[in-house]
């Protein structure tokens, strides 16, 4: 049986690479609009995403301390390090299926279903802070996509009739600019609330190792988890950035602007109040409202079909794997 440092090694190693895996998968999230409608080259995009990514991911600690103590009752899987082992499992699981099928699913409710699972299998639902995860997962859940969707949209309807009268090709060239700042925005956001995910199930994982006394991330920590996230959005996501960018609706600069700048407002209020919503829903909801905006009949409603069922399913599929890790962790005698 391993002994309390090689199981936060081994938990280090999964925390970070699922980081790495969050950042690949969730590269699209920042760049895909700006790749299909040509503002930047991928390698450009890419180079820009990883770098505000890293930048983003030192912007507090709000969602960190919802991660480490806001869904699982601390106190009652005090010592259980193989839970975050098992969740982190499940997380990777998921995102590496999702990310081969180039499906845009989000990397944060995978994470959230992983300890979910972990922690019902250790000791029960007791075990669960539901107050806080419908506080801070379940309504955010809900809520975001809807925010996202009517802020594309409100924000597409207003730049519409701002440049109605303005020529097409003076319209281009205007939005090829400002979308480079909208998809800066992006970027910055998505790893304000998202890099900070894995920071908290490493400061949870030193909590209930005993290694620090209270749910508080080390520095060390959040300068792992940025560079983690930063390489892996450098990976890209390619199969995304094309489910994104073009088989839901047909981009143009000002259609990207639009919904950047929508999800980019969504993700940092949320980044502020601590809630880990998934900036893959929003952004993808954001897109959605632009296009509606122009007809809804413009939107390939089809690939939504497939998006919205990948999110249905995110959490508990995510929740089961880790639940089946952590009993097969146990039936081999790793207690940790």
């Amino acid at each position: 049986m391993p002994d309390v440092p090689m199981m936060l090694i081994a938990i280090l190693v999964l925390a970070f690479f699922f980081d790495y895996t969050n950042g690949a998968h969730d590269s699209a999230n920042a760049i895909a609009t700006i790749v299909s409608t040509k503002v930047l080259s991928p390698k450009m995009a890419v180079v820009m995403a990883a770098s505000l990514n890293l930048a983003g991911a030192f912007m507090g600690e709000q969602v960190a301390k919802t991660i480490g103590s806001g869904i699982v009752n601390a106190d009652m899987v005090a010592g259980c390090q193989t839970l975050v082992l098992a969740a982190l499992a499940g997380a990777i699981f998921w995102n590496l299926l999702t990310w081969c099928f180039g499906l845009p699913s989000s990397s944060s409710h995978a994470l959230i279903g992983g300890l979910i699972g972990a922690a019902v299998t250790h000791s029960g639902f007791g075990s669960l802070n539901f107050v806080s995860i419908l506080d801070k997962v379940i309504l955010p859940l809900l809520i975001s996509p809807i925010a996202g969707f009517a802020g594309g949209y409100i924000i597409m309807v207003i730049l519409t009739w701002m440049f109605h009268k303005s020529k097409p090709r003076k319209v281009n060239t205007l939005f090829h600019k400002l979308q480079i700042v909208s998809s800066a925005f992006m970027a910055t956001s998505h790893g304000q609330n998202d890099a900070q995910k894995t920071m908290g199930i490493i400061t949870l994982a030193l909590f209930l190792s005993h290694e620090i006394p209270a749910i508080h991330v080390p520095f060390w920590v959040k300068i792992g988890c940025a560079c983690a996230m930063g390489l892996g959005t450098a990976t890209g996501g390619w199969k995304i950035v094309k489910t994104m960018g073009h088989k839901i609706f047909k981009l143009e600069p000002i259609h990207g602007c639009a919904a950047e700048t929508a999800a980019a407002l969504v993700i940092t209020g949320a980044s502020h109040f601590g809630a880990p919503i998934s900036t893959t829903h929003v952004i993808s909801s954001s897109v959605l409202g632009v296009g509606s905006s122009k007809r809804f009949s413009a939107v390939r409603w089809g690939v939504v079909g497939n998006m919205v069922l990948a999110w249905i399913i995110t959490i508990p599929a995510a929740a089961l794997v880790s639940g089946v890790v952590f009993y097969l962790l146990r039936l081999a005698g790793v207690n940790g």
